[in-house]
Formats: C-alpha cells, sequence, structure tokens
C-alpha cells in the first residue's frame, strides 16, 4: 500500500478510495492505468493524489458494471475521462437497446412457449420427419426451412443413407417456435437467439419454469442501469468534471 498520507485538503490516497469499496489498492491503481479514473497527480515522492473527483469516477464505474457490463462501463468511463461525451451517451444506448431488444426477445418466448406447451396442443410424433413433412405441417415451404436453416434456427440431421435432411422431434418443436415468432414479426437473428435460449434451457417446458427468473434478471439490469446513470451523472457534476489531471 502507498503510505503517504494526505498533504492537503481533499487529497485522498489510493487505499483511502479502495477501503470504501472493498477494493484492494491495485485495483484502484490499475483503474486509473486503464483510464477508468482521470490521471492523478503525483506527490514529489511519486504517490498518487487522489480526489472527490477520483471517488465519484470510481463510484460511477462500478456502479454501470451491473448494468452494461465491465467492458462497456469501461468504454464509457474511458471515453468520459476523454471529454467525449457523446461517445459514453452512445454506449449507453447500446447498452438500453439490447435490454429492450431481451425483453421484446423474452415477451415473444411467454407468448410462444405458452402456446407450446398448451394442453389443447396436437401429440407430438417420436420419430423423426423428413423435410416434406415438416414442411407440410407448417404449410410453410421447404425452402423457408432450409432458410431457417442457414439463419442457425433449425440444426436438422443427415440420414447417413440419403444425406437427406431429418427432423428430429426436438427439430419439430424449435421450427413450430420459430414459425410463431416468423408470423409475429420478428427477424431471423432474433429467433435464432430465442431458440439458443430454449435450447440451453433444454426445451420449452424448463424453459417456461425459468422465464420468471429471466425477467427478474432484465429488471435487475434496468435498476441497475437507473442507479449506474445516477452515479454518472454525480461524477459528471462534480466540482472539477472528467478532466485530465496534470501528473
Amino acid at each position: 500500500m502507498e503510505a503517504v498520507k494526505p498533504s492537503k485538503p481533499g487529497v485522498r490516497r489510493p487505499v483511502d478510495l479502495a477501503r470504501v469499496h472493498g477494493l484492494s489498492v491495485q485495483a484502484v491503481r490499475n483503474y486509473e492505468r486503464d483510464g477508468v479514473l482521470p490521471p492523478a497527480e503525483r506527490s514529489p515522492t511519486g504517490y498518487r493524489r487522489f480526489t472527490e473527483v477520483h471517488a465519484k469516477a470510481l463510484s460511477a464505474y462500478l456502479a454501470l458494471i451491473p448494468g452494461h457490463g465491465y467492458a462497456a462501463g469501461g468504454e464509457i468511463m474511458r471515453a468520459v475521462n476523454r471529454g467525449e461525451i457523446d461517445t459514453a451517451l452512445r454506449v449507453i444506448d447500446h447498452s438500453h437497446a439490447l435490454l429492450q431488444r431481451d425483453r421484446e426477445t423474452l415477451d415473444a418466448v411467454e407468448a410462444a412457449v405458452a402456446i407450446l406447451t398448451g394442453t389443447g396442443r396436437e401429440p407430438q410424433s417420436r420419430n423423426a420427419v423428413p423435410i416434406s413433412a415438416l414442411a407440410h405441417r407448417l404449410g410453410v415451404r421447404p425452402a423457408t426451412l432450409r432458410k431457417w436453416e442457414r439463419a442457425g434456427i433449425l440444426r436438422p440431421a443427415r440420414d447417413p443413407a440419403t444425406r437427406y435432411r431429418v427432423y428430429s422431434p426436438d427439430d419439430v418443436r424449435d421450427a413450430e417456435l420459430a414459425h410463431l415468432l416468423r408470423r409475429g414479426g420478428y427477424r431471423l437473428d432474433h429467433i435464432a437467439g430465442v431458440l439458443h435460449r430454449v435450447r440451453d434451457a433444454g426445451g420449452t417446458e424448463p424453459l417456461a419454469a425459468s422465464l420468471g427468473q429471466w425477467r427478474e434478471r432484465l429488471t435487475g439490469r434496468g435498476r441497475a442501469m437507473l442507479t449506474g446513470a445516477a452515479r454518472l451523472a454525480e461524477y459528471l457534476d462534480s466540482g472539477t468534471g472528467p478532466t485530465a489531471q496534470p501528473r
């Protein structure tokens, strides 16, 4: 730890900033090195002299992480410290756009899963079916299913003898979900992301049980973004503002 004591009012040591957030002194040094904190003045003996501005910058960065992630949070702070506020705001806007997209995805999954797990749904065969049978079931052309495959929505196997596509019961489920979302106007890349969630969850039934937790996580991200915005505003409104200080 750097043993220097504050020599003038408002000066803080790295350890002073670190203790507030339960960080190591080295982490504080690294944040300054990486541009997350504005440059600190140095004492005649080379020790860092942080100020209230640095304390607010550190609080802002740590508050941005839960909502925006480490990479975006660092990008935001570095842009602010360079005086590029518009650049920082664009990163923030992008994070909000991603959150909005995740909310729309969740809404679509909830609606589709409710249909796919409904009691009135036709029992699904446990046998694999060819592309023509699946296309007929959905009322689409085989070319549509091949397009969905290229987009990463479907992953059919190939018959070892004929090399024709064959669709397992899980593939049929995925195709039904994709068909519902496509009719709802969703883009193919968006649908591919939904199907990735379904596969990770192990099917629509396990996914249905996890939707509440998914929504809670999105709500948590949204609230964290609000907190991060408040801390960043405090930093921007601080006395000297996010300008580089001479070393």
